[in-house]
């Protein structure tokens, strides 16, 4: 049976964790005969986003369900078409990106298909068992499903390469749209943070300020930085709770997952549900004043002193 993979999007270009969900399928492929690995697209005018899709490696078919109502992609409106895609075709796995997307769509589909949800998925050991990291990613667990019913998987992007772009894409099918009426939700409005920074869990750099920048001000120096790395600004959860810069700053167990090339946490201690965050970072730089700071630990490399004054001197070094 060919495996599902959800893909995330906004309507006009296709999210890079989508290109990690398919590397976890063509892993679960590979160990299951290969299975062919089919892409559902589910929005508003997304014909290009179904194009994109089609041309990721390892990708058999796309199936594009475009209408109206799915353009704002409620988590409601969606798991029914997932329902209506998988009941129309049998599939041994469905998986989407762990992702605010992920995580707010596929706990419905895993309800109302009657199976656990495994989330968070780091590697594949075989069709039917995965491993997936527990307390903050100190530990890794080896979970292993009944075989026979299918399977619904999140995976963290950390865990997996994303999979390349080929020049020749695979078929693109039209699928039935569900109807409003068939879910019982409407979206009446909707409030969108506009912004130009760059996306956190997109970034090859991300440069992160905690609770040792002091005040939101200071957070003007991080800027800086990153303006001259052409980086994305995170935070750890203790200077949101401050209220230094706002919660989608946030990097973390309870913020976002990254794994970009180069991390630099300014001001941060390193509690464990921060290095759950970022921990899977290609290199680490640490700059904190507390030579016993526990970022240190994981750090590739560390400087020891007042962030205050060495920021400003990195961003004119720079």
């Amino acid at each position: 049976m060919p495996i599902l993979v959800l893909a995330e999007h906004d309507n006009v270009a296709l999210k890079p964790a989508t290109q990690h969900t398919v590397t976890a399928a063509r892993k679960i492929s590979e160990k299951a005969d290969r299975a062919e690995i089919h892409i559902l697209v589910m929005g508003q005018d997304a014909g290009k986003v179904a194009e994109a899709a089609a041309r990721i490696e390892g990708v058999a078919k796309v199936v594009l369900a475009d209408a109206p109502q799915l353009g704002p992609q409620t988590a409601e409106i969606l798991a029914a078409q997932v329902l209506l895609q998988t009941g129309t075709e049998q599939y041994s796995h469905v998986l989407a990106p762990a992702t605010t997307f992920g995580k707010n769509l596929l706990p419905r589909v895993a309800a109302q298909l009657d199976v656990q949800q495994i989330s968070g998925i780091t590697d594949v050991l075989s069709p039917t068992t995965f491993v997936r990291p527990i307390y903050a990613g100190n530990a890794l667990a080896t979970i292993e499903t009944i075989a026979g019913a299918i399977i619904v998987l999140t995976t963290l992007s950390t865990g997996f390469d994303a999979a390349p772009i080929v020049e020749t894409g695979a078929p693109i099918e039209p699928a039935k749209a569900i109807a409003n009426e068939e879910t019982g939700v409407r979206l009446v409005g909707r409030q969108l943070a506009r912004s130009d920074k760059i996306e956190l869990t997109a970034a090859r750099i991300v440069v992160s300020g905690g609770r040792g920048l002091q005040k939101a001000e200071n957070f003007q120096l991080l800027e800086a930085l990153a303006a001259k790395l052409n980086a994305a600004v995170g935070a750890s959860r203790a200077a949101v709770d401050a209220g230094y810069v706002p919660n989608d700053y946030q990097v973390g167990q309870t913020g976002k997952i990254v794994a970009p090339e180069l991390y630099i946490a300014v001001g941060i201690s390193g509690a464990i549900q921060h290095l759950a965050g970022m921990r899977d970072s290609k290199v680490i730089v640490a700059i904190n004043k507390d030579p016993d700071a526990p970022i240190f630990q994981v750090a590739d490399y560390g400087l020891v002193g007042d962030a205050l004054e060495i920021l400003p001197q990195l961003t004119a070094q720079l």
